[in-house]
């Protein structure tokens, strides 16, 4: 079976343990300091069993530090944490059996052929003769590598080489994976394929797959759940749905015009725009205003009108019903691609 560009839709509807169930992932008041920098703040969540969880934050949240923690490449300065219900800190041995991970770079050997980085994945958790060949020859049809299993891996295109590194880490039949921003440099098709596959893990694989990621249209369209980490700690948690639909109303997103006096017309904007009736929560961030209202398009004409009288030149205004940036935006009082910016 190759993969295909569907949406996915296993990640919604998956395969999830019964209620009552034993969590796949528990992390409890994760610490990590690396000299004065504290890169994560005492961050705790749970992750149920078969679900896909996603991590969501700018470069420098503390994403992947919180998976190195996991996956028992670090340790924490303080907390503990479990996964699949070992102890990654007693038992990490026990832990590295049990899961999967795929990092941000590729793991590949680029001079050896796509099966011949299957097997040698499979030796390496013990899989010999032939349990490990039908493995990798499932794998290979699954992810639409078997007619280029014979090449060698420094030929694949980046897509490719993303779908293998999956493959590798779900050569063991894994209990939980780890996905470290897979589809990060990936172009759009070879994105959605990426993602109907994730999608599709936790119902063959039966897998818990705990993904980071700094798209918001990715962790939009897989994760039964999100956590919204910043600067080391959660500020929301739910399904994205959940945590969108917190968002009472519309946004209502403004641009001045390049020839505004920024800071003049900034102030007599935000002004304006907070002293119309139904206007909440606004922000200014560049020479962008924004601001939450119950009805968006009936809003607009009140919006110019306020913003005329004070004589403020406008370039751009747009309607949007709520998305994950306006979470993070009223969370942290910034939107995502300021972060991002920061971060940068």
């Amino acid at each position: 079976m190759t993969m295909s560009t569907g949406r996915a839709t296993a990640g919604r509807h998956s395969a999830s343990a019964p209620p009552g169930g034993a969590p796949a992932i528990v992390a409890d008041e994760l610490v990590k300091t690396y000299g004065q920098v504290e890169a994560l703040a005492g961050l705790g969540f749970t992750v149920p069993a078969g679900t896909v969880f996603g991590l969501l934050g700018p470069n420098g949240a503390g994403k992947s530090t919180t998976i190195k923690i996991l996956t028992t490449l670090s340790r924490p300065t303080s907390g503990a944490a479990s996964v699949a219900g070992i102890d990654v800190l007693r038992r990490p041995n026990d832990v590295r059996r049990t899961i999967g991970v795929v990092t941000q770079g590729s793991g590949t050997d680029p001079m050896a052929t796509g099966r011949e980085n299957l097997l040698l994945a499979g030796r390496i958790h013990g899989m010999r003769g032939k349990p490990v060949r039908a493995r990798v020859d499932e794998l290979l049809e699954r992810f639409g590598l078997a007619e280029a299993a014979k090449r060698v891996v420094r030929t694949y295109s980046g897509g490719m080489q993303r779908k293998l590194d999956v493959a590798m880490g779900l050569v063991h039949s894994p209990q939980v994976l780890f996905l470290d921003e897979p589809t990060t440099g990936l172009d759009p098709q070879a994105r959605a394929e990426m993602w109907a596959e994730i999608g599709r893990l936790t119902s063959h694989e039966r897998l818990t797959v705990m993904l980071t990621t700094h798209y918001l249209e990715e962790a939009d369209h897989l994760a039964d759940r999100l956590l919204i980490v910043d600067r080391g700690r959660a500020v929301a948690q739910g399904s994205p749905e959940q945590l969108k639909s917190e968002l009472r109303g519309d946004a209502v997103v403004i641009e001045l015009s390049p020839e505004a006096d920024l800071a003049a017309d900034l102030a007599r904007a935000r002004a304006a725009i907070g002293g119309l009736a139904g206007a909440r929560e606004v922000t200014v961030e560049g020479r962008t205003i924004r601001t939450r209202v119950d009805h968006g398009a009936s809003a607009v004409p009140a919006v110019l009108a306020a913003l005329e009288k004070e004589s403020v030149p406008v370039a751009a205004v747009t309607v949007a019903r709520p998305a994950l940036d306006d979470v993070y935006l009223r969370h942290t009082g910034r939107s995502f691609a300021a972060a991002e910016g920061r971060a940068a």
